[in-house]
């Protein structure tokens, strides 16, 4: 899978650099993850196994401790859009990370193959099921 931003390979910041206690969210999950270890484990699984390649249109800072990005992927050969947020805390370490995607059927298909691909762990919790 690869990432680029205007052309050239793109790596977020936040991924390597998440407080302990960082918590994340998306209209893709039916409740907030939190910790390092459980945030970063959701976002590698998409980046990884569920993306299809990210374009990024947009990374950059907003107001004094925000940082935003924008950016393009397909699921299953549906073409989604992205918009990450991240709140930075005093530490300059992502304290919040909400990702949402568009259109609806995207997010129903992230939440079921997320759903799938943690299945038989706690993180399966954060995602909605066949059964949900």
């Amino acid at each position: 899978m690869t990432s680029t931003y205007l052309g050239k390979p793109y790596y977020p910041w936040w991924r390597d650099d998440m407080a302990d206690d960082v918590t994340g969210e998306g209209a893709f999950m039916e409740r907030v993850a939190h910790g390092a270890e459980t945030v970063r484990s959701i976002v590698d699984t998409a980046r990884r196994e569920i993306y299809e390649g990210q374009e990024f249109s947009f990374a950059g800072d907003y107001g004094d401790d925000g940082f935003l990005e924008l950016y393009t992927t397909h699921v299953r050969g549906e073409p989604t859009s992205v918009v990450v947020t991240v709140t930075r805390n005093a530490a300059g370490q992502a304290q919040h990370i909400v990702v949402n995607h568009r259109p609806r059927r995207s997010v129903l298909l992230i939440s079921r193959l997320m759903s799938e691909t943690f299945a038989g762990t706690p993180i399966a919790e954060h995602f909605i099921t066949n059964q949900s």
